[in-house]
């Protein structure tokens, strides 16, 4: 997750309130068919997992889920959950080749640095096994900005996520988007993209 000390600040002192705002996500029909996707037993990364709850939900479905979140009161709340094994971690610490089964990367990238997306998502495509399925979720728009709660924004186009996912070598399957009220209170407009690993990236 972000290495950014307001943001981190933000979700350390409000983690309790985040995991009563995103307690919907338990009913999220992109987790469904995340977790419909994966092989029975499957290994999956929830990638800036917040205060668990969808991981939860993932390893009460059988999955082995490792969760990582930048916020050290997230990452209590996590590890915290039946099943999920939880550590701090920022996004350039994913590591590791043909790992898992499946990334779910929900509203977490959207506080990566745009110079370090191309980095991260690259990454992300040696963790999958091929064919792997990366779920990730961001807030659009154009720019970079802090919400009113001091959070480090940034923000993309559809097209622009779309093209950045294709030259980690993914192909986009599946689309979805909306306008919600986040933490802040404020209406976001958000798509998630679910995208299955290539060969790896293109040169």
């Amino acid at each position: 997750m972000s290495t950014d000390k307001e943001t981190l600040g933000v979700y350390d002192a409000r983690a309790e309130h985040y995991a009563e705002v995103t307690s919907g996500i338990r009913e999220d029909p992109d987790l469904a068919a995340f977790i419909a996707a994966m092989p029975k037993g499957g290994r999956v990364l929830d990638l800036g997992c917040g205060p668990g709850l969808a991981a939860e939900v993932m390893a009460q479905a059988g999955l082995t889920v490792d969760a990582t979140d930048a916020s050290a009161e997230m990452v209590r709340l996590a590890a915290a959950r039946p099943g999920v094994s939880a550590w701090q971690a920022h996004f350039d610490e994913i590591a590791g080749e043909a790992i898992y089964d499946g990334v779910w990367a929900n509203f977490s990238l959207l506080h990566a640095d745009r110079a370090a997306m191309p980095r991260h998502l690259a990454a992300l495509a040696r963790a999958l096994r091929p064919s792997g399925r990366l779920h990730v979720g961001l807030k659009t728009g154009t720019g970079t900005r802090r919400d009113s709660l001091g959070r480090l924004y940034t923000y993309y186009t559809e097209d622009e996520l779309e093209a950045l996912l294709q030259a980690a070598g993914f192909t986009v399957i599946a689309r979805r988007s909306g306008r919600d009220p986040g933490l802040d209170g404020e209406m976001a407009d958000w798509v998630t993209m679910a995208a299955l690993a290539g060969s790896g990236p293109r040169d």
